[in-house]
């Protein structure tokens, strides 16, 4: 079960495998935060994920609108996928799974193969989510419906 729109998100203060530190409070009042949840680097329905997200970066960015990826991947294994899929936002390793459980996006494949399921939270500027994709073979439901919802957020 994802959290409701409408509802405030849960608050994050974690460090991307690039070092960098990402708080929701940071971005409150100035950005759209972009938060997907995903099973593993190097996957064929992740990679399409990912590279979507890649592919819509610059109109996101324009619309003032952040990306982070989660999964449990370590840091090394985000900045090796990154590097060679050319990913310009945050990758977070969540490898005990604690946002992901704030988030509500562990399920079967948590319990069963400790990965973590394909959620994507659009949380608005006043830090509210404004969307959820929930689509576990369906990479584009997510890209696409992240680029529509964020052009009426406006």
């Amino acid at each position: 079960m994802a959290l409701r729109v409408g509802q405030k998100a849960p608050d994050f203060d974690v460090t991307s495998s690039a070092g960098k530190s990402l708080k929701l409070s940071d971005f409150i009042g100035k950005k759209n935060v972009v938060l997907y949840f995903y099973p593993g680097d190097f996957t064929l329905v992740c990679t399409r994920e990912t590279c979507g997200f890649r592919d819509s970066y610059a109109e996101l960015a324009s619309a003032d609108t952040e990306v982070i990826g989660v999964s449990v991947d370590s840091d090394e294994t985000h900045r090796r996928f990154a590097r060679e899929h050319d990913v310009p936002f945050a990758l977070v390793s969540d490898a005990n799974k604690s946002l992901a459980e704030r988030y509500e996006a562990t399920g079967l494949l948590s319990r069963v193969l400790g990965k973590l399921g394909r959620v994507t939270y659009v949380i608005d500027k006043k830090g509210h989510i404004a969307g959820v994709f929930d689509s576990a073979l369906r990479a584009s439901h997510h890209v696409d419906g992240v680029r529509d919802l964020v052009r009426k957020l406006g």
